[in-house]
């Protein structure tokens, strides 16, 4: 397993990177929506691809990773000096138990240049390939009380006007879908039922049936859904898109919310730049 973190201004991101003896391959690109040091990001990939790891029935395991660092502290070379970072460290090491034999190496960055691409693919918001698995984490892995997790600021900055929702939209049909929750019958009931029968709950996620691919795409939020609007429309800003342009490009992606054409309405109306 390869793992990295990039920072790219205020947004920060990592990368998995998993080889099987048989030479498969794994890829995924986790999106920090939450502030983040350089270490941090780190650590975020190395614990999350261990879980995947566990996910996965892995028992034999070799880690690596670029940051001198981390590996001399998950060693327990260095001392985890920061509260912060042992609480890392500590999460790895109840981690550690669910492996038969697990190794952390410490590799040159030359030599893991395709995490480093995965990590920044992360941390700039860009376009991941479909080839590779896509991860948003809303908070730290573990409690850090000197850096709560903040809400990814949105695209008011430049002059857009949101149209937002009191509530997440995903909770209703989640629990409709997950937890068989009872609602009274009428036509609040039948229309939710209605809804429910295009998506699917895999694990606590929402997953919505593509109706032209079948494909399945990953619910977020409208504040997710908005941020990676404004990314994809700052990328193509000098062709002038239309709404309906960035919305494709978004679902291509593989995200969905329900409110993704009255948003990109508003980013391409709205955008000081056009």
């Amino acid at each position: 397993m390869y793992f990295d973190g990039a920072l790219n201004r205020d947004r920060a991101g990592a990368g998995v990177l998993f080889i099987s003896p048989k030479g498969e391959q794994l890829k995924y690109v986790l999106l920090l929506l939450f502030k983040a040091t350089n270490n941090a990001a780190e650590y975020e990939a190395l614990i999350h691809g261990l879980r995947i790891a566990v996910t996965l029935g892995i028992k034999h395991l070799l880690a690596y990773g670029d940051s001198k660092v981390i590996i001399r502290q998950v060693n327990k070379d260095w001392e985890c000096t920061k509260e912060k970072i042992d609480a890392y460290c500590q999460e790895i090491r109840k981690l550690e138990a669910k492996f038969y034999s697990l190794e952390f190496h410490h590799i040159p960055r030359d030599n893991n240049v395709a995490m480093d691409i995965l990590s920044k693919l992360g941390s700039k918001r860009s376009i991941v390939p479909p080839s590779v698995f896509v991860q948003a984490l809303n908070s730290p892995t573990v409690k850090m009380e000197e850096e709560p997790p903040t809400k990814p600021d949105l695209v008011p900055a430049i002059g857009q006007l949101v149209l937002t929702l009191d509530t997440d939209w995903r909770s209703p049909i989640i629990d409709f879908i997950k937890n068989n929750k009872i609602y009274p019958k009428g036509k609040e009931h039948e229309k939710l039922a209605r809804r429910s029968n295009n998506y699917v709950v895999i694990g606590a996620e929402l997953f919505r049936h593509s109706a032209s691919s079948g494909t399945l795409c990953k619910c977020i939020s409208q504040d997710e859904g908005v941020r990676l609007l404004s990314d994809i429309h700052l990328g193509i800003c000098g062709n002038h898109a239309g709404a309906s342009t960035l919305v494709g490009k978004a679902f291509r992606s593989g995200f969905y919310w329900p409110t993704a054409l009255v948003d990109a309405r508003n980013i391409t109306r709205r955008c000081l730049g056009c």
